[in-house]
This record gives C-alpha cells, structure tokens and sequence, in this order.
C-alpha cells in the first residue's frame, strides 16, 4: 500500500515589497534658556489638557462620529488654542481611536483562536496524542478540569470583547498604560512618585503641528527656519509670553539635522509640508525636535528586474540573520554568512542591534553586486497564543522576542537607501525543505552548515522563482543520459513541482499503482546453459518413432 499524498498548503508567489512612504529625522534642541523650558513646558501641559478632553469626547461618540460632531469638537478646541493647533489635536485624536479598533480587533482575533483551540482539546478523550495538523487530548483529568474553566473565561472575555466593538467602546490612556500601571508598583520600577508623576505628565503632553504646503518653511504652527529658527505660535490663553510678532514665541537656540539636512532644507525652501513635534525626555533632562514628511510612492522595480543578478536569501532567527548568496539560476554562491545580533535589554538597545545587523547585510549585498534580499514575509500574530503551544512557554517567549514588524520596517527603509529593493516570500516549508533537501549537499569538511543557512538558500530560491526541493538521485546504474539525470531541477513551468515527491524507497509495484501503468516485468532472458535452454517448439506425446 502507498501512503497518503499528503496534501501542502498554498504557496503564495513572491513580491517586491513597497518603499517607505514617510520619513522622520530628530534633532536636540540644546542651549535653551530657563524661559524656554518654562514656555514649552506651558504649552505642552495646556495643549495637552485640551487633547485629553477631545480624546474623551470622541469615545463618547464612537460609532455616531460626523462631520457635524468633528466640526463641534474643532469649533470649541480653537476657542482655547487656534485653528491650526485644533486641526493637529484632532486628527491626532482620530488616529488614536482608529489604532484602538484596530488593536481590538486584533485582540478579539487572538481570543478566537484560543477558544478554537481549548474546544478542540476538550472534545479529545484524556491521554489521546496528537498529529502535526491538529493537537490531541490533555494529559490528565486535572489538566482537563483546569483548561475547561480556562475556556470560560476566555469566551466571557471574548463576549465583552465584540460587544464594545459592535458598540464602537475603545480603551485608550493617554501617556500610555504601561506607565499607568507603574503607578500601583513604584517599587517594581524602580520610581519615586515624583519621578513617577514628571514622567506621567510628559507622556500626556501635546507639542505636535501638522505641515502645510505653500505656507511659509512648510509649517505656520511650529516653524523651523533654513537658519535653525524654532519659532512656535503660541495657544490664545498664553499670547502674554510671546516675544516675536503675531503671537509666537522664538527659541534662544539654533538647531540643525545632522541626517538627512539636505533633503529637509530643499523642502522648506520650497515651502512644502513638513510636521513636526517636540517632545521631553524625562530621564534625559533633554528636550527633541522630530521633523517628518511623506514621500510619493515610488513605483517598485519589477521582479525580473529583481532577479537579474541573483539573490541574497535571509532567514531570520532569534539572535541572527543566516544569509546565503544565490546566483540568478538558484545556484549557491561561497560561504554562509551569520549576522548576529542581541534582543535583550531595552527598546533601544534592541533597535539599535537590528540596525546595526541589518546594516551588516546592505554592505554585503553592495559588495557582492546584488541587487535584492529575500526575506521570509513572517507575522507571527496567530503563533503566539499560549492555547497553540502550551507548556512551550520558551519557545513562546522566543517568538514573541522576534520583531517581526519592526525588522521588515526598518529593512524596508534602509534597503531603499542603499538602493536595494526586498522581495518577500512565502515562509511555507523553507525550513524544513531547506534542512531536507540543501543542508548535507552544501556542508564539507571546510564549511558548516546550518538548518538557518539551507533556510536562507530556500528562501533565495522561491524568490528566485525556483523550486526548493531536489529530486531524488537515482541508483548509480541508472545515471545515463538515456535515462536523463533525476536530480536536475524541474523547470519553472513544470505543474506540481512544489507537490509532494514519491518516496526514495518506492517499489516498481507501488510506482505502477501509483502512475496508472498495469505493464508487467520485462521476461527474463534466455540462459547461456544447455540444461536450461528454451525451446521455441511446442512438447507433443507420441508412440511412434518418425524416421521420416
């Protein structure tokens, strides 16, 4: 009996990611002077007042937002500050309340597959194993007993869940909750409550302008000059503190952008849209100045165009980039390249590692000539419930540290920098059929190689738009050019070429079962001995003797 076609998932075909459609540079405002200081401080905490109470009113609205209700909200923010000010407090607002549906909804979807998955294990009997396609049954009564009250409380979450959002309800704090929740463990955090209440006050400022095309240097609220001028029109109820015409106020120092100066200069001059905000860095004692913009899309290369002269493959793990360099045929080129990087400690610190690795990587492709990379398109949102892996809490923790959305951002960005453009792929079987199929052919006793490194070699090839796996070799006697060498690569149009291959075991029998053939086996040949010769004649009893 043959086994079971097992039947593979689809495989989407690769693509040409999208450029970035936005940039942000960030300066330091040094040199203020005390009055500076107390005048963004001022503007900061009233503008920020009037966000927070906008905020408010919008998730009162929910669902029965209008233009007539933005108007209102609008009409009474420019009362208290201006018209400017109350078009950025706004929109500003509307982008956090649709960020909080979309979260819900994220959360909702993370809800649902849990419940999915505890009802399928409960359904099990105890003691019942497991396939790669669908867990089996828990271990024990108890654990039973436990993941059953656990599902109740997943499907009362779950009902509160898509109730508020059928009702347009969002949770939303304004600073952010995490340093909400620093509050009731000062201890954990390591905080006074004065340090506490200065940081809680910075994150709920509002110091944010909106660019304006055609008005002067871009921007009419907060207006940076070709000189370095910071000038901030300031809110009606604080017009005293002016001290330049039409009610601004201008800074004692001079700034200036280091990256991306030139860029910034040619768009002022030409007075086109510029945002920018300013905020606090509380444990610094360091007030920024980002400056940000939005680029036209730029059309992407074609693939082909991509493809030309090879591909650079990267799998992406846990503490490095495994990378392989392929030739436009899908041939392997050189060594592995490993490029390492440490996820631990803060958000900068991580930020800054996947910076400098990715960096890493750009140069390499320069040098190489290559003109793409070829990244897995990964989103580990669904595989990261803990109903899916359960007692696998590390292997949880190792993918929830991967930052997947972050990486392909920031490899997006500095890829289309350097010139390079990024093709993303299916990750579907790139591991396994990499580790399968490219692994032991590729490793010598002068190279190593890695699951992660053949990984990179099978996500080069399908961005390359070739098949992954190889074809079984045949026995040495059977490698003639009559009978065509099996381990040549099928061609791109070939149907099924990604579909499952018949065994390396498989008998003549099971072949012929299998291809619809019902043709018998080749008669033996005639032996060389007398004994065992054949006679073409047919065997006839007679009694007589012929003498004829």
């Amino acid at each position: 009996m043959t086994e079971p076609k097992r039947k593979l998932r689809t495989i989407d075909a690769p693509f040409v990611a999208l450029g970035p459609s936005g940039v942000a540079i960030r300066t330091r405002l040094k040199h203020l002077t005390p009055e500076d200081d107390k005048v963004l401080r001022l503007i900061g905490e009233h503008l920020g007042r009037l966000a927070s109470g906008d905020l408010a009113a919008r998730c009162r609205n929910g669902l029965e937002h209008s233009t007539d209700t933005w108007a209102a909200r609008k009409q009474g923010l420019t009362a208290a500050s201006s018209s400017r000010w109350a078009g950025s407090i706004t929109k500003a607002t509307h982008d956090q309340w649709a960020l909080s549906r979309r979260c819900r909804l994220a959360h909702i979807q993370g809800l649902e597959a849990g419940v999915r998955t505890l009802t399928h294990r409960l359904s099990q009997p105890v003691g019942e194993k497991g396939t790669k396609k669908a867990p089996g049954g828990y271990r024990s009564r108890s654990e039973w007993f436990n993941k059953s009250r656990r599902l109740a409380v997943l499907e009362h979450r779950l009902d509160m869940a898509r109730a508020d959002r059928e009702a347009g309800v969002v949770h939303v704090v304004r600073g952010g909750r995490k340093l909400l929740g620093n509050r009731h463990n000062l201890q954990a955090a390591q905080l006074t409550e004065a340090e506490w209440r200065e940081r809680w006050e910075a994150g709920r400022w509002f110091l944010s302008a909106d660019g304006e095309s055609g008005k002067r240097f871009g921007n009419e609220t907060i207006r940076v000059t070709p000189d370095g001028d910071v000038s901030v029109k300031l809110p009606a109820p604080l017009a005293g503190l002016a001290n330049a015409k039409h009610g601004r106020y201008v800074l004692a120092s001079k700034t200036a952008f280091a990256h991306r100066g030139q860029e910034w200069a040619d768009r002022i001059e030409s007075n086109r849209a510029v945002a920018y905000r300013i905020n606090y860095d509380v444990q610094r004692g360091r007030w920024y100045l980002t400056a940000s913009w939005q680029r036209p899309v730029v059309q992407t290369i074609p693939l082909q165009t991509a493809r030309a002269a090879g591909m650079i493959g990267v799998d992406t793990n846990a503490d490095h980039f495994a990378a392989y360099q392929l030739d436009v045929h899908g041939n392997p080129v050189g060594d592995p390249r490993r490029f390492f990087y440490d996820l631990s400690g803060t958000a900068a610190h991580r930020d800054a590692q996947i910076r400098h690795a990715i960096t890493q990587i750009l140069h390499w492709a320069k040098d190489r000539g290559i003109n793409a990379i070829a990244i897995e398109d990964l989103d580990f949102t669904a595989e990261k419930t803990r109903e899916k892996h359960g007692r696998k809490k590390r292997f949880r923790q190792l993918i929830s540290g991967i930052p997947t959305g972050k990486l392909k951002a920031r490899l997006v960005s500095m890829a289309a920098e350097t010139g390079l453009s990024v093709v993303a792929v299916d990750p579907a079987y790139t591991s396994m059929w990499g580790d399968q199929y490219w692994r032991r052919p590729m490793q010598t006793p002068r190279r190593k190689m890695s699951r992660h490194d053949a990984a990179g070699i099978a996500i080069g090839r399908r961005a390359l738009g070739h098949p992954i796996r190889r074809r079984t070799t045949p026995p040495h006697d059977d490698r003639s050019d009559r009978h065509g060498h099996r381990t040549a690569q099928a061609g791109p149009g070939t149907r099924g070429r990604e579909e499952t291959r018949p065994p390396v075991t498989e008998r003549a029998r099971d072949a012929r079962a299998r291809t619809g053939t019902q043709h018998g086996t080749r008669e033996t040949s005639a032996s060389k001995t007398v004994r065992d010769t054949r006679s073409a004649g047919q065997w006839v009893q007679d009694s007589l003797l012929l003498t004829d």
